[in-house]
């Protein structure tokens, strides 16, 4: 039985002696990582730094430009953005105030694997429906 407990809480040094991704970070690299890929994998995440790529965009260019987007979503994935230095915000002093996002040099090296990732998801989106059907038909 205590063998089964130290298996289960030390999981990530038990993943790191099987071959794969995982087994070349140290704890705090695969923390990091896994923290960056729940920013950049977020859906909204990938739809703003893709509507960006056409350079400088208003807030509510980027609201009508993502179907779905709420703006309270918007602004917080904005934020993080932000926060992590994917994206800056520049705040125009004129009447009416004018706001901009843009992407950073570090969101714009991003931005050739987030198309990519929306491209692979565009061209296979009928064989992943397929599959969706027939494995909830299984059910």
């Amino acid at each position: 039985m205590a063998e089964i407990r130290t298996a289960r809480t030390n999981v990530r040094a038990n993943v790191r002696r099987v071959p794969g991704p995982c087994s070349h970070w140290d704890d705090l690299d695969a923390d990091f990582i896994r923290e960056v890929l729940d920013l950049v994998g977020d859906k909204w995440s990938v739809l703003i730094i893709g509507t960006l790529a056409d350079g400088p965009t208003r807030y509510s260019e980027l609201a009508d430009a993502i179907p779905g987007i709420s703006q309270r979503m918007l602004t917080l994935t904005l934020k993080q953005l932000r926060r992590t230095g994917l994206v800056d915000r520049t705040a125009y002093a004129e009447v009416p105030p004018r706001v901009e996002y843009s992407l950073t040099e570090l969101g714009g090296s991003l931005l050739s694997t987030v198309l990519a990732l929306a491209a692979w998801s565009a061209d296979h989106h009928g064989e992943i429906r397929r599959h969706q059907a027939a494995f909830d038909a299984e059910g």
